[in-house]
């Protein structure tokens, strides 16, 4: 699985190789590299694979309309429902949860002809940045594995990364999918709210949450996400999408936000970030700094409705109608809480609890409704900026993959690690992470870039 998902999809329309070998190759790299990489919760029962390979091989030789795609191996988060396949969040209160329906954007794929592999790892209910908070252990980073692969879509970027899948379905709430792919050296594309239909999508944040992309290039990227774009009236939150390209002949405007390119970041990222700019400059882009507003309240705004949308969604989790339940409980109040303190990991727990603060008559307006008018403000500032502006480039993270257990003491620390990618979340622009080097160690680090939401198609051209 070395090569692009366009260039195996297209070896396999010339017939120099078929779907089924190809699905063998992704099980026989998946066998190799599975016990030290844990990029997995669920590998798909070979038989059906094989048959899923089959199955596409056939309408590809019978020239069916199929996608460039077709009898290629993908994986999916497991936060998005496969029917007949577990699909447990990472965490224990759904390790057995097995539903009865496929998410909308992998019957795309399936559609497409696109081979399912198997759900990759996350942080529990998408909850962290490393893939540690997952209920089946860590995901190790494919470049060093000792260190974090990122999150929550931490499983996905691995196995792309490591060439177990040509590409994968990540999920985005504050840079989910941006910024594990930054930390595994791959692109990660955030397509703006609505682009892509959540039906199928077990919600973390349902006002942020998007589905995205993994993938080796912008190419596959691209094609993957033509796929994907469709308006589904399952989704009440779901666009038709209107793209828009750069005019013709235009020289390419690209802005960065002085705030964003100061500390908390790493040396060595930030002349990463000075070196993408200067390259740029030298394909004739105009490239220039700005101030973007409210920047400073990017995390806190975030945190504070993201959190409030957690204890909404995972009241459901009860114990009493699907998810784990407690045993021997004494009373069906009894039944509840021990369901959720054994079902739910520590840092679900704690943005739960963070989240029904904000909520509490008490606190309402004091935090999560002066939240949302800064959220209106933050939306604001991105539109001024790109009104002027056809790029906006940062960093993705302040610094590249950090050791693993750097933030089990210090959440806090991991929160500010989402500086840089929750403001086009809270924004709801696309947004994608493009590999932009590597450090003196090795480690690759990842550039961002932010476009209006009208224009996601030139920020994959």
């Amino acid at each position: 699985m070395d090569m692009s998902a366009l260039e195996l999809g297209k070896r396999i329309r010339e017939g120099k190789t078929d779907a089924v070998a190809a699905a063998k190759a992704a099980l026989d790299r998946i066998r190799e590299k599975e016990e030290s990489l844990g990029a997995f919760i669920h590998v798909l029962p070979e038989d059906t694979i094989l048959r899923a390979a089959e199955d596409a091989q056939r309408r590809i030789e019978r020239k069916e309309a199929l996608s460039p795609l077709a009898g290629v191996p993908f994986a999916v988060k497991d936060n998005l429902c496969v029917k007949d396949c577990p699909t447990t969040c990472g965490s224990k209160m759904l390790k057995d949860y097995v539903p009865a329906y496929t998410a909308h954007a992998v019957t795309r794929l399936l559609n497409a002809g696109a081979v399912l592999i198997g759900k990759t790892n996350m942080d529990e209910f998408a909850m962290g940045s490393t893939t540690e908070t997952s209920f089946f252990g860590a995901t190790k980073n494919p470049y060093d594995p000792a260190r974090s692969p990122g999150g929550s879509s931490g499983g996905s970027a691995a196995a792309v990364a490591a060439g177990e899948v040509s590409f994968a379905l990540g999920t985005d709430t504050g840079g989910s999918v941006r910024q594990p792919a930054s930390h595994c050296g791959i692109v990660g594309f955030k397509p703006g709210y609505g682009t892509v239909s959540r039906s199928g999508l077990i919600a973390y944040a349902s006002s942020l949450d998007v589905v995205g992309v993994l993938a080796k290039d912008l190419a596959d990227a691209k094609a993957v996400m033509e796929l994907l774009t469709d308006k589904d009236p399952a989704d009440m939150t779901s666009v038709e999408a209107a793209f828009e390209e750069n005019e013709e002949g235009k020289p390419l405007r690209i802005g960065i936000p002085k705030s964003l390119r100061d500390d908390p970041l790493d040396p060595e990222v930030r002349a990463l970030l000075m070196k993408t700019a200067e390259e740029w400059r030298e394909k004739g882009a105009e490239v220039s700094e700005f101030d973007l507003a409210l920047t400073e309240a990017f995390v806190p705004v975030y945190y504070t409705i993201a959190t409030a949308e957690a204890s909404s969604n995972l009241e459901r989790y009860d114990g009493v109608k699907y998810g784990h339940r407690a045993q021997n409980a004494g009373s069906i109040t009894d039944l509840m809480e021990r369901s959720r303190e054994e079902g739910f990991g520590e840092e679900v727990k704690r943005r739960i609890l963070m989240g029904t603060f904000v909520l509490s008559r008490e606190y309402y307006d004091a935090y999560y409704r002066r939240a949302l008018r800064l959220r209106a403000a933050i939306r604001r500032a991105y539109e001024e900026a790109l009104s002027s502006y056809d790029l906006l480039l940062t960093p993705v993270t302040p610094s590249p993959a950090p050791l693993l257990g750097t933030f089990e003491k210090s959440p806090v620390r991991m929160y500010a690690d989402d500086l840089y990618t929750v403001g086009p979340s809270l924004a709801g622009l696309p947004a994608v992470s493009i590999p932009a080097g590597k450090t003196k160690s090795g480690l690759p680090v990842g550039m961002q870039y932010v476009v209006k939401g009208s224009a996601e198609q030139h920020i994959i051209d």
